[in-house]
């Protein structure tokens, strides 16, 4: 039983983002998952009270979530031109990724670290961390949108991404 309660609070953490940043409204899990993927999690062993805990707590979850996240449009500011790699940008997932340089050598990255790209922007990393195996001058990156304003730094496509906030 102990198994099945720590299965089903996995379960639960796992679905939690994919809930929590969906755009569209929330969605029982046994509506959500396959009667194959509900045996396989032991969901499908749940009395119908504790269901209704689960999809109740995550709902709840869900929308605090989309309660705290930031507008979805940025407003344009004085240095953004037309012609520029950052005019006009939203953040969301709507948008495409962004290419620059890095200014500088890059040997790692945790969380505060702040990365200065040749097209004038900064990003500072809010999770993730890594040590290069060798570091980088000046490499190319990509800065990904992904879902509710969400932006990953990419050096290479081979390496964890690092989640990143944009200061400026």
């Amino acid at each position: 039983m102990r198994r099945f309660h720590r299965n089903a609070l996995l379960l639960a953490l796992v679905l939690l983002p994919s809930l929590a940043f969906a755009q569209t409204a929330y969605r029982d899990v046994e509506q959500r998952l396959t009667p194959a993927q509900l045996r396989e999690t032991g969901l499908d062993h749940l009395s119908p009270a504790q269901l209704a805990l689960l999809n109740r707590l995550l709902r709840e979850d869900a929308d605090r979530e989309a309660a705290a996240a930031p507008p979805a449009a940025a407003p344009a500011s004085a240095d953004t031109a037309p012609g520029r790699d950052d005019a006009g940008l939203l953040e969301g997932a709507a948008d495409g990724p962004i290419r620059s340089r890095l200014v500088g050598t890059v040997a790692e990255w945790a969380p505060g670290t702040v990365f200065v790209l040749e097209n004038g922007q900064q990003w500072r990393v809010l999770k993730g961390a890594l040590k290069l195996p060798k570091p980088m001058s000046a490499p190319e990156i990509v800065v990904v949108p992904g879902v509710s304003g969400r932006w990953f730094l990419q050096v290479d496509e081979d390496l964890p991404k690092a989640r990143v906030q944009r200061i400026k």
